[in-house]
């Protein structure tokens, strides 16, 4: 069963992480950039994390594991980045489908890892999750906006980059303490938005009248959470498991929309939802199985 408390804390974290895109919307009909709420959001989350860094249990640790944990940040902020992008310029159902491609390709970066192929329950579980993702965007009922190749490229962009944050967190620096390592990652994200967006992200983050809601928000579902508990369930199951529970983010980011933004959930999202719902579901069995033959031994 510590599988499936492993993979609890990243379903919970892939949930909290699907949160963020509301507030990412309100922040931007308030009249902030996209820079500037991912911005803040990596710079409050940092120095949230360092108020705490006195008071948590920590290591020493080299060069080689700060900088390795510092690059999984910047795939992680490298995502929105790329996300952002695909959204300015496709549909947003196509964007999410788009970047929920990270299922398979975080599966067949752990297949070319591990040098094997994935389990059959693997595979179904992708099936139902791409399905499932197609219905929950509402894809099939979006207007036909034109397709621009930059947009799409962004977008499979954003679900390499996200397969191998994912990827990355459960394999670099596992014995460097939760916490420690979070700081380190979320530190990684906030250099890679400063080099590509200027140092005056940070001085905007902290003086922008209104900012300041947004960021603290965005802080906690979109730097501290989801980095924190994947931190913690990563290292403990396998990459190709930790995609899949992943997968949760676009049923929870439907579900804010409803409660935050008063969105409908249509009938094909209510299905897409259940379906990913299921994929996720498969895998997890697999361990409830497992571990009732255990005790009946």
């Amino acid at each position: 069963m510590n599988s499936f408390k492993y993979s609890l804390f990243i379903f919970i974290g892939a949930c909290s992480y699907g949160i963020l895109a509301s507030i990412v919307k309100t922040g931007l009909t308030a009249g902030h950039t996209v820079y500037e709420l991912t911005g803040s959001q990596y710079l409050f989350g940092f120095l949230l994390l360092l108020i705490t860094f006195p008071f948590i249990k920590r290591i020493k640790i080299s060069f080689k594991q700060a900088g390795a944990l510092m690059l999984t940040g910047t795939a992680l902020s490298l995502t929105g980045i790329f996300y952002g992008l695909s959204l300015e310029r496709v549909s947003a159902s196509l964007a999410i489908v788009l970047l929920f491609q990270f299922t398979w390709i975080g599966i067949l970066i752990e297949a070319i890892y591990e040098k094997k192929m994935p389990s059959k329950n693997k595979i179904l579980s992708v099936v139902f999750l791409i399905v499932g993702t197609i219905f929950a965007s509402n894809l099939l009922s979006s207007s036909g906006q034109p397709l621009q190749i930059d947009g799409l490229v962004y977008g499979l962009l954003s679900a390499v980059t996200y397969a191998v944050f994912i990827f990355a967190s459960g394999k670099v620096a596992k014995e460097v303490p939760t916490i420690q390592r979070s700081l380190f990652i979320t530190l990684g994200g906030l250099i890679v938005l400063v080099f590509i967006a200027g140092p005056m992200l940070i001085t905007n983050g902290i003086h922008l009248d209104g900012l300041w809601k947004y960021s603290l928000s965005m802080a906690f579902f979109g730097a501290i959470f989801p980095i924190v508990l994947f931190a913690i369930g990563t290292p403990k199951i396998d990459a190709g498991l930790a995609a899949i529970v992943g997968s949760a983010e676009l049923p929870a980011a439907i579900v804010a929309a409803m409660l935050i933004l008063g969105e409908r959930i249509s009938g094909a999202q209510t299905i897409g939802i259940a379906l990913i719902l299921i994929g996720i579901s498969i895998p997890q069995l697999q361990f409830i199985k497992m571990s009732r033959n255990r005790l009946g031994t």
